[in-house]
């Protein structure tokens, strides 16, 4: 019985210690009821949300967009005030106006890149002299003209210009190659800065007629500026007085259509001066801002040709009186002196307001335009660099010589 009594207490002992032990289990050093809590418990799975908190917005409390955060750095940018807007960010804004036209924007580099057969040409080889060089040698001067000779500057205006360098070398103000270089880009400057420019628009209309010998491009011409001051929101009349050859009226016509200008033409062989009549009345009843004449092509030194040409200037001015506002002699850049014969004979007899000098990227002896301008006296008003319609470029005696005589140094600085 004993060893009965023994066993039931022993059972009751350890009844007793394991009942104690699981109401108070002594918490591990530094630790809180709620981290032992976690530690013992399983974990349990998220609440799924009820209806208010479901991804459903409630009727009656949308949920608030969420605006996503910007970067610590990042503050609102403010609008700029009138007063910081610079002249450029002005000028844009106002040339974005409703009927605002644009300013013409000066394009030396485009210039450069069609004068680059000159400029290999001409002023490499006159570049070529200096090369080296600390001092000024007078017999340099022979090699300068014979440059300038040979690049069709003509002999007058080479002759007049190495007078004035010979004089300023004789009282010692070219000492060394720059100042000879910048004497004679002040020469050329001094040539080209006649009273010249793109046309201008005096009168409504304004008449400018195209005269020139064959093949000078007088119809692409005529068909490039239509396009230019089309483009400038000008409305512009064209006059197919070449009636002797069909192609140039079918070329005028397809300008036409192209800028949506009308084409006033007679019939094959029909009289040029009709028709240049015709379309000078009817720029002048539909108000038209420009009306271009397209003549045929002649011969410079055969007189019967030239005295049919100004029957037509005369004609024009039968129906407008001041009219032609602008006779525009049409060169070929190609032909060296040659055009330079012809522009004095044109001169002579028309009197032009102005050269066009066309195929100035197809020579290398771009000099003409210094001998025709010094010799005749005739400012150039456009010159082409190409055959698209913004090849025919504005002429402007700064920005021409700084094409033309730039060196490779002060193309990188202004670049």
């Amino acid at each position: 019985m004993e060893w009965i009594i023994v066993a039931i207490v022993v059972v009751v002992a350890i009844a007793a210690f394991v009942f104690f032990r699981s109401k108070k289990t002594p918490e591990a050093p530094g630790k809180s009821a709620g981290e032992s809590l976690a530690r013992e418990a399983p974990a349990k799975r998220p609440e799924a949300p009820s209806r208010r908190d479901s991804g459903a917005p409630s009727k009656a409390e949308p949920p608030p967009a969420k605006k996503p955060a910007a970067p610590p750095s990042a503050k609102p940018a403010a609008p700029p005030l009138a007063e910081e807007l610079s002249s450029a960010d002005l000028a844009a804004s106002e040339s974005e106006r409703p009927g605002a036209t644009k300013p013409t924007k000066r394009d030396v580099a485009g210039i450069r890149k069609g004068l680059a057969a000159t400029r290999t040409g001409f002023i490499a080889r006159l570049t070529a002299l200096f090369v080296g060089k600390k001092e000024i040698d007078p017999a340099i001067l022979e090699q300068i003209e014979e440059v300038m000779l040979t690049s069709d500057v003509g002999v007058k205006t080479t002759q007049a210009v190495l007078e004035r360098l010979r004089d300023k070398l004789n009282r010692n103000e070219l000492a060394d190659p720059e100042a000879v270089w910048a004497e004679l880009r002040a020469e050329a400057l001094r040539i080209l800065s006649l009273d010249g420019g793109p046309l201008r628009f005096p009168n409504k209309p304004s008449v400018a007629m195209m005269v020139g010998v064959n093949g000078v491009g007088k119809t692409t011409t005529i068909g490039k500026l239509a396009t230019k001051y089309a483009g400038d929101g000008k409305t512009v009349l064209l006059a197919a007085g070449d009636t002797f050859r069909a192609a140039a009226v079918a070329q005028l016509e397809v300008w036409g259509k192209r800028v949506g200008a009308e084409v006033v033409k007679g019939k094959e062989g029909s009289d040029p001066g009709a028709v240049a009549y015709e379309a000078t009345a009817k720029a002048k009843e539909a108000k038209i801002d420009l009306l271009l004449v397209d003549t045929a092509g002649r011969l410079h030194t055969k007189t019967p040709l030239m005295d049919e040409i100004k029957k037509v200037r005369k004609t024009i001015a039968k129906a407008m009186e001041g009219a032609p506002h602008e006779i525009l002699l049409v060169l070929d850049a190609t032909n060296g002196q040659n055009a330079l014969s012809q522009a004095a004979l044109f001169k002579e007899a028309l009197d032009p307001t102005g050269i066009i000098l066309t195929k100035l990227d197809g020579t290398a002896k771009g000099g003409i335009v210094l001998g025709i301008c010094d010799e005749l006296k005739l400012p150039v008003r456009y010159i082409g660099l190409g055959e698209r319609a913004e090849d025919l470029r504005e002429f402007y005696p700064d920005e021409f010589v700084e094409a033309l005589f730039g060196k490779p140094d002060e193309e990188a600085r202004a670049a």
